[in-house]
């Protein structure tokens, strides 16, 4: 079977790459940047069979990808910081049974619903600066002014973050996301964020709080489940995919929104926003394609089989406009929709401990952000609408509006 055109696809929108993708059969093989070659599952039920293979048939960590021990994936290759790390997310089995564990007694439902009020109050502010700028027929940029700012400034409050250290975790974290940053420029904002969440150890240490870092430290100085690398890599993974992610669905949700009026009408009088968040990770996962998946051994997914050691990239936003699964229509923003379950926030072992945390933001941000104002417009086309350049995490780079 020949190898399908590279990731990412220059001259077309990523949901367009992972439906043509999806039309060329549910596993197909793939060569990403650089030559490097994989398998794509691109339906809901391969993308499913996957992850319901986690830690039996398929593992995470870099330590099964063959390739890799055979010198066929360039050193300097430009997902290698992606693909290579030690913490949760990349670990395999009881270690990441073990890790996961320790995360949640620390990232309890409780303490994510005790977020709400702070919620509430952070996401008004953010509103009293942005009617600054909307003004009289004014214009404004969602993004920078919105859907950017909540989230660091909620995980700031989930952390005990002081706000002497916000600007700073902010900072570093918009130059690691951001698209025109150098390497050089993200290498420094990685090394500075790390530095900053060592301090904050040292601080909860001294003086604990009611928070998930106090919660970590105790994890490690009491319970001794954690290492002290291992704390530091789960307060930095927390931060990084609670961050990006929620960007991500605020703004397609914004997008789909503005675009159909009828439907924010509906959402607005019947209070409807878990339907309107639930249909934007639906549509458009903020986390578009998930690296890597190994398989364990020979593996056979959808009638194809998977070689032992090679990698498997799950098309999450191939998944997601599946008619097979999602029916007639699957590629349209509906929040009348009936659920039939989608992958946005994974499946199986590996399924995402933030999830109640990005539905409760969602659902408060959305709500009160087109209460406050519901004659929003978009300041532009549809079309004109910047995306990430990303084949992994994608979403929009700017929603200008007009009151």
């Amino acid at each position: 079977m020949p190898y399908l055109a590279q990731l990412p696809v220059a001259d077309e929108a990523l949901p367009a790459t992972f439906a043509r993708f999806r039309e060329s059969g549910p596993v197909v093989p793939l060569e990403l940047p650089a030559g490097v070659r994989a398998w794509a599952a691109t339906t809901h039920a391969a993308v499913r069979e996957v992850l319901d293979g986690d830690d039996r048939a398929f593992g995470k960590h870099v330590t099964h990808w063959k390739a890799l021990h055979e010198g066929r994936v360039p050193e300097d290759w430009a997902l290698m910081p992606i693909v290579v790390g030690d913490h949760m997310l990349m670990r395999d089995g009881a270690e990441h049974r073990r890790l996961r564990g320790l995360l949640a007694k620390a990232f309890t439902p409780a303490r994510v619903a005790g977020l709400r009020p702070r919620l509430e109050v952070i996401t008004d502010d953010l509103l009293d600066r942005l009617a600054g700028h909307l003004g009289e027929g004014g214009a404004a940029d969602l993004v920078p002014l919105f859907a950017e700012p909540l989230p660091i400034a909620v995980i700031s409050e989930l952390f005990g973050i002081p706000e002497e250290r916000r600007p700073t975790i902010r900072e570093t974290t918009r130059v690691l996301y951001s698209h025109a940053s150098t390497p050089e420029q993200a290498h420094e904002a990685h090394r500075a964020l790390v530095a900053s969440l060592r301090d904050l150890v040292q601080e909860k240490r001294q003086h604990p709080g009611d928070d998930l870092t106090t919660a970590l430290v105790h994890a490690h100085d009491e319970e001794q489940g954690l290492t002290e690398q291992e704390l530091v890599d789960s307060l930095f993974l927390l931060l990084i995919a609670g961050h990006e992610t929620s960007v991500h669905m605020l703004g397609h949700a914004l997008v789909h929104l503005l675009q159909h009026p009828d439907q924010l009408a509906w959402a607005l009088a019947g209070d409807r926003w878990d339907a309107v968040v639930d249909e934007t990770l639906r549509l458009n996962p903020p986390v578009a394609a998930s690296v890597f998946r190994y398989a364990l051994r020979d593996v056979r997914v959808a009638g194809v089989t998977i070689p032992a050691g090679d990698p498997v990239l799950l098309c999450l936003g191939g998944a997601a406009t599946d008619p097979a699964h999602h029916g007639p229509g699957a590629g349209h923003f509906d929040i009348t929709r009936e659920q039939r379950g989608h992958l946005a926030f994974g499946h199986g072992p590996h399924f995402c401990l933030g999830a109640p945390l990005a539905r409760l933001e969602g659902r408060t941000a959305l709500s009160r952000l087109l209460h406050r104002f519901p004659g929003l417009t978009l300041a532009c086309s549809p079309e004109e609408v910047p995306y990430s350049p990303s084949f992994l995490t994608y979403g929009p780079l700017s929603v200008p509006v007009r009151a």
